[in-house]
């Protein structure tokens, strides 16, 4: 009995081990997207802007702003997609028309093994994720959490938080503004957190819907973690998302590629990579 169970504790701690090992293995990143960035204008910096959000575009762009109508950018990630499961290493690749929908490409591995394709869309207001086995979610609160993820991912094009009329911000403090954005008949807001030395933007909060048929919202979390140079622009190489009541990041997204003005009216609507 005591060898049996000897035998099981070790094959036991074997497996936990080839876990844990598969767990450290990231999926190759996704080839460049193919296309070449289009033209793209320009915009004078608008003299109103809260003090920390003024300070951030000049440390940006400088006194112009560049207009951005879509964007490609791809890289990998560590994901949990449901309790009370570890993290997967992960690759994605996100295709935005700015500010008005978006497409998520995810393939979450083990040992660079597929394990599960998400693709998740937000297109004319509505939003629909389908992660396979998992399932697929739509709804209301999809649509309101996909919208402030459209919002919040333009981080990566932060440009559009400047040239798309529909934005606006309101001062807080020498530290923090709110980004007012629109969804459906109404707005939303963001309360964005800048380093007071640096004057780079560091968090983004706002109350968001987590699943669908969910009664309330969650203070939703996201930290832009590590500006430098991707392709020649100035943008967070990693972004970590933390629901506040579950106290530790569920998602952290390390951008590698990053496309600007390119066609993406039919590839937006696509599956796969």
């Amino acid at each position: 009995m005591l060898r049996t169970l000897l035998i099981i504790a070790a094959v036991g701690a074997a497996c936990a081990i080839v876990m844990a090992i598969g767990l450290q293995i990231k999926p190759r990143p996704f080839a460049p997207f193919p296309d070449t960035a289009g033209a793209m204008e320009s915009v004078p910096l608008p003299e109103d802007l809260p003090a920390p959000v003024a300070r951030f575009y000049r440390r940006l762009y400088g006194d112009r702003v560049p207009v951005i109508t879509s964007a490609v950018f791809s890289g990998q990630a560590a994901l949990q997609p449901v309790k009370p499961f570890p993290a997967f290493p992960s690759r994605f690749r996100f295709t935005h028309d700015a500010g008005r929908g978006y497409r998520h490409y995810i393939e979450i591995t083990w040992a660079r093994l597929l394990l599960i394709k998400g693709n998740e869309h937000y297109l004319n207001g509505r939003g629909s994720l389908d992660l396979g086995p998992i399932g697929i979610s739509e709804g209301p609160e999809i649509d309101q959490a996909a919208n402030l993820g459209l919002w919040a991912e333009s981080v990566w094009l932060p440009a559009l938080w400047l040239t798309d009329p529909r934005v606006r911000w309101e001062a807080v403090d020498e530290v923090t503004a709110v980004l007012v954005v629109p969804f459906e008949d109404r707005e939303e807001h963001m309360v964005m957190r800048f380093d007071p030395e640096s004057g780079m933007l560091t968090y983004l909060e706002a109350m968001r819907y987590r699943e669908a048929d969910e009664p309330g919202k969650a203070l939703w979390i996201c930290e832009a973690l590590h500006w430098t140079q991707i392709n020649g622009h100035l943008l967070p190489q990693i972004g970590r998302i933390t629901w506040f009541d579950h106290g530790k990041p569920w998602a952290v997204f390390e951008v590698h590629d990053v496309v600007y003005n390119v066609d993406v009216s039919q590839y937006i609507r696509q599956t796969g990579p």
